[in-house]
């Protein structure tokens, strides 16, 4: 069975906010299943390179991305006492996406959502569909399926 076609990331109104590296990044809040603290991720020998492992959390294994690898961002030290990772539902898949820090819950009612800055379309796999200007600065809005690689026929995860 194919997985579902993504959703489009303007359809969503409500985003949880993260950095990665210096970057304001937003899920769709309706694709996070929840945020936990960094723990034990057993590497997964061969998994690409952003692939951080595989972590097991109530009974499942869930992969776990690197934020700062699979963005393309400089790897930059991390805090412990802030990483997180959010894990992120669509479907029946779930993917763990480490971060810096989880920000706050952002609403997009009544702003403007832009098209990601040029160049970034240059990348088919790119997971940033659209940018929101926000306090000064912009946030990069996520498509969760590209992010977790989970398009069409293809329907495995990360």
């Amino acid at each position: 069975m194919n997985a579902p076609a993504c959703a489009p990331a303007a359809a969503a109104g409500h985003w949880l906010s993260f950095r990665i590296g210096t970057q304001l990044y937003a899920a769709p809040l309706a694709a996070v299943n929840e945020v936990i603290r960094d723990g034990d991720i057993t590497p997964v020998p061969g998994a690409a390179a952003d692939v951080l492992g595989v972590r097991h959390l109530r009974g499942r294994i869930v992969p776990v991305l690197d934020g700062q690898r699979r963005m393309g961002v400089a790897s930059a030290p991390l805090d412990p006492a802030s990483v997180r990772i959010v894990m992120l539902a669509h479907a029946e898949h779930l993917v763990g996406l480490r971060v810096g820090a989880v920000g706050e819950l952002l609403h997009s009612g009544g702003i403007e959502i832009e098209p990601p800055p040029p160049g970034r379309a240059s990348r088919r796999d790119d997971p940033v569909t659209g940018v929101l200007s926000w306090q000064g600065g912009f946030v990069a809005l996520l498509d969760v399926c590209r992010l977790c690689r989970l398009g069409g026929e293809a329907g495995h995860v990360a």
